[in-house]
């Protein structure tokens, strides 16, 4: 069991399976850069699109990767075909209700309501998207950005993540990790489990309790 005060969730693998989308994005521009498709969507995971560009294509002015950036967020959150819910994620989310929990995810807010409005899921109150920060995961701001909106210190916040940007930027902020997915093991989060379905949710004055 892990016991916190409050939970940062991530959105696109977490509580949102986007892979389609991504893959299809992603795919058509790393063609059109002449870039290895499967290197591309490797790198790209868990991390805002811009950050991405600037890793595979470092001589690139940053004002190019912004602005390929933008239409290419355009294009995710246009498509919504074949985005569902991760397992267990609605009941998972309706268990937090009246919990502190906040969604921290690489996504702009268009892109995060259009997802998890496709997926049926309600956005949390409480949410830092790729505007409310200066750096993308693998950098710990966005962690550290909500557990200050929720007001607790981050050694009280257990974050739900599946990429390996986002658990190292949940590490670098000091707290504790729930791995989501079969390939989440491969970053040693504290915890690992293959979706939702398995993770059960109490909450008293004690904080939320977490069984898996």
């Amino acid at each position: 069991m892990l016991t916190g005060r409050a939970l940062l969730l991530d959105m696109d693998g977490t509580l949102v399976d986007s892979h389609a989308v991504v893959e299809r994005c992603w795919t058509a521009w790393a063609r059109e850069k002449g870039l290895d498709p499967a290197r591309v969507l490797a790198v790209a995971h868990g991390r805002q699109g811009h950050a991405t560009m600037a890793d595979l294509l470092p001589d690139r002015p940053v004002e190019v990767n912004l602005a390929e950036n933008r239409a290419l967020l355009a294009q995710e959150t246009a498509d919504t075909e074949g985005i569902v819910p991760v397992a267990g994620a609605p009941a998972f989310l309706a268990a937090l209700d009246g919990a502190p929990h906040a969604l921290v995810t690489s996504a702009d807010l268009a892109l995060a309501t259009a997802r998890m409005g496709a997926a049926g899921l309600p956005v949390p109150a409480v949410r830092v998207t790729a505007e409310d920060v200066r750096a993308s995961k693998p950098d710990p701001e966005g962690f550290l950005r909500g557990a200050a909106l929720l007001g607790f210190d981050p050694a009280d916040c257990i974050v739900f993540e599946d990429s390996e940007a986002g658990t190292t930027a949940a590490r670098a902020a000091g707290m504790r990790v729930v791995g989501v997915g079969p390939q989440a093991a491969r970053f040693s989060p504290d915890v690992q489990v293959d979706d939702l379905t398995t993770v059960t949710v109490t909450v008293d004055d004690e904080g939320i309790h977490l069984t898996v």
